[in-house]
């Protein structure tokens, strides 16, 4: 009996507070739907006629500016120095053995703007030879992109290794290069990336190495000890952390990270 009495009361309840909103909504919408002289917006999408042949160059312009946005992530990570970055950070995360502390957001939002810091140069010269030109009109659009390839390839090829590089270059079955000039950009992106990969992952070996040793010690001390069902892990974690705050962790691997791309 109690619990129907309950219910029927919640459901009163429900009623009430519906019937309220519904009153509180006529009172604020029923002027403005009344007046018949209240503007109302129309959204209208069409495609008309193109009049000029401007307007044909100018609709490809937009739908390749859209294209390129929607594309910029995968620029961002394959191009610039974010892949070793997020990797390198990913590694120092799973050596100290935080689960998801930093959190990826952490993790990311730290890549990025590590990452403008790394390619400020790269991007101070776009911006002065191929951005600032095209914006004062003195170069048209193609000529804007082939200038704002340089300081990119002329990163790329500095990161990356000849041996990756020689790899894409046979497989892409072209004549042998004697310049950089020769190797097109869509050979020199994969291999710069796969020499980013082999970079991150050495350098998150090295990082791992000190958290090892401290896992192992702590193992060894409590296998001598006998507590053996004791988890390893829940024991060497605070002395990770210990031990990576002592030695301002975060300040050497920014700082090698930094450093690895001059």
């Amino acid at each position: 009996m109690i619990t129907m009495r309950s219910q029927r009361r919640r459901r009163t309840l429900w009623w009430l507070a519906g019937g309220a909103l519904c009153i509180l909504l006529l009172l604020t919408l029923g002027p403005a739907m009344a007046d018949s002289t209240a503007p109302l917006p129309r959204v209208s999408i069409g495609i008309d006629a193109a009049r000029k042949p401007e307007d044909v160059s100018l609709t490809l312009q937009v739908l390749g500016l859209l294209t390129i946005l929607s594309l910029a992530p995968a620029i961002v990570m394959m191009m610039t120095s974010f892949t070793r970055i997020v990797i390198v950070l990913g590694f120092t995360r799973s050596a100290i053995g935080t689960q998801q502390i930093p959190p990826n957001s952490v993790l990311t939002g730290l890549a990025l703007f590590l990452t403008f810091f790394t390619m400020q140069p790269t991007l101070a010269q776009i911006h002065r030879e191929a951005l600032q030109p095209y914006l004062e009109r003195k170069i048209p659009s193609q000529a804007a992109l082939q200038r704002a390839e340089g300081p990119i390839r002329t990163f790329m090829f500095r990161q990356t290794r000849p041996r990756d590089l020689s790899l894409f270059v046979s497989l892409s079955r072209l004549p042998r290069p004697s310049t950089q000039a020769d190797v097109p950009t869509y050979v020199v992106v994969p291999a710069f990336v796969v020499s980013e990969l082999k970079t991150a992952f050495t350098m998150g070996f090295i990082i791992f190495l000190p958290f090892l040793v401290v896992d192992l010690v702590v193992s060894i001390i409590l296998m001598s000890m006998g507590m053996m069902m004791l988890p390893p892990v829940l024991i060497s974690l605070p002395f990770k952390i210990l031990l990576f705050v002592m030695v301002d962790g975060w300040h050497l691997i920014v700082r090698s990270l930094a450093l690895s791309f001059g």
